[in-house]
């Protein structure tokens, strides 16, 4: 007997966002594993991701014929600002704090894109996203000020910015209504010019540029790809429960690898962060159940 079409759609967008969620994961490892200067860093691993996408570019326009433009407007460009800005923050962060630290925090992401959908485009969350949002405050609370005791607030602040940023780049595409599939990755040009001039005189300073080269051409593109196609074929709440693989994993390798144990409250800070936005999506994914199935059955109850 074969699988019911709606099943196998779901088992394939689980298998995309997955593989995306964890191509994400490998992220934080890999810029730890160049064991290179900051900006040399950040202009490479740029560099390579601003390369993936004049490819994909060239090949989804002229070789299978579908119109995208790498940069929408003006929203594409600001919305491409913003990337930017998240990706200049992020490496920031990645180098002044913790890696527990820095996934944890830019976990809050969806938060603050309620927030400002809230603010900029009237869209009120709901009572349990706000008991959500409060929530995640005190978890993020609770990390940064752990990184204030151990001097590690700078670094703490620049992934609370990378989140901001990221969200407002959500917030621009939504308000749009573009197709935005390409922007993150076609404005990395910005970071990479930005990387490339305050990098040493010298030279870039790279130990093991291989690393980072791969995690710019490979990692990154994948997973952007993956979780962009994820809402073809899943719930925005149960490709949100993915994202959570970054937050999960990303101090798990770091630990294996490079033996980095967080504090201990940066784990209970974690905790109250992942277990927030987990009872947050399980509660979408139930209210949409109910909503499909009451449409399917209406006159049922």
């Amino acid at each position: 007997m074969s699988e019911p079409i709606d099943a196998a759609h779901h088992r394939r967008g689980l298998l995309i966002t997955g593989l995306g969620g964890l191509a994400l994961s490998f992220d934080i490892p890999l810029i730890r594993s160049a064991d290179g200067e900051v900006w040399s860093l950040l202009a490479v691993r740029s560099l390579c991701t601003f390369a993936v996408a004049l490819i994909a570019w060239v090949v989804l326009n002229k070789f299978l014929g579908r119109k995208i433009a790498l940069v929408p407007g003006k929203a594409g460009l600001l919305a491409g600002l913003f990337y930017g800005l998240g990706s200049f923050t992020f490496l920031l962060s990645v180098f002044n704090t913790a890696t527990a630290n820095v996934v944890f925090i830019v976990a809050f992401t969806s938060m603050f894109a309620a927030i400002l959908s809230w603010v900029f485009l009237k869209e009120r969350p709901s009572n349990a996203t706000l008991v959500t949002m409060a929530l995640m405050v005190c978890g993020v609370g609770l990390i940064v000020h752990d990184g204030l005791k151990s001097g590690n607030f700078f670094g703490d602040a620049m992934a609370v910015c990378s989140a901001l940023m990221l969200a407002s780049a959500i917030t621009v595409s939504r308000a749009s209504g573009k197709d935005m599939g390409l922007v993150p990755l076609a404005t990395a040009i910005f970071p990479a010019i930005i990387g490339y001039l305050l990098s040493p005189a010298d030279g870039l300073a790279i130990a093991h540029p291989g690393w980072i080269m791969f995690d710019g051409l490979i990692m990154i593109p994948l997973a952007f790809f993956c979780l962009a196609t994820g809402p073809r074929y899943l719930s925005a709440p149960e490709v949100g429960m993915f994202y959570l693989l970054e937050t999960i994993l990303a101090p798990l390798w770091i630990w294996i690898v490079f033996m980095e144990v967080p504090t201990s409250q940066t784990l209970i800070g974690g905790a109250v962060l992942i277990l927030a936005l987990v009872g947050h999506s399980v509660w979408q994914m139930r209210k949409k159940a109910a909503v499909d199935a009451s449409n399917e059955f209406p006159f049922t109850g």
